[in-house]
């Protein structure tokens, strides 16, 4: 019986990491939409929240597109004013993108109810139990950047 207990929970698990998967990317999508921006305008925003820095070469890497598009997405990052282009002091040519000086206080305004529910969620739990479900999002997050690096090396 202990087994049998096991395996529903391991599918239980699962299936809860796949459902936290399809709605986080439902709710990035939404809030893109609500925003004004599209989806790969708020991955590359997310990138340089946690780069500060990058070069149109990395964004176009990280997100997928060509270069034409990716000048495109920085246009809109721009004007929108959530973005920098600044000049690259390694390479006179070049150029460094960051965030602009305000928008991380206007992003950070467009996510205060999903912070605060976090908040609320993740403070209903126990000491120990946030050991286990940090524990577990960390490991998660490991294997979802080795699987990542697989992809890549194979491509």
């Amino acid at each position: 019986m202990a087994n049998t207990t096991k395996n529903e929970l391991k599918k239980r698990a699962l299936m809860a990491v796949r459902d936290y998967g399809v709605n986080l990317t439902q709710f990035r999508n939404a809030m893109s939409e609500w925003a004004g921006l599209n989806v790969t305008d708020m991955e590359c925003l997310r990138l340089l929240f946690l780069k500060g820095v990058a070069t149109p070469s990395e964004l176009s890497r990280f997100t997928g597109l060509t270069s034409g598009a990716t000048t495109a997405m920085l246009d809109r990052l721009e004007r929108a004013g959530l973005i920098e282009r600044r000049p690259n002091p390694n390479d006179r040519r070049g150029t460094l993108i960051a965030p602009a000086q305000s928008s991380g206080e206007k992003a950070a305004s467009w996510f205060e109810s999903a912070r605060v529910a976090q908040e609320e969620l993740i403070s209903s739990y126990s000491e120990s139990e946030m050991e286990i479900i940090a524990g577990a999002f960390e490991r998660f997050a490991k294997l979802w950047d080795d699987e990542r690096r697989k992809v890549q090396k194979n491509q």
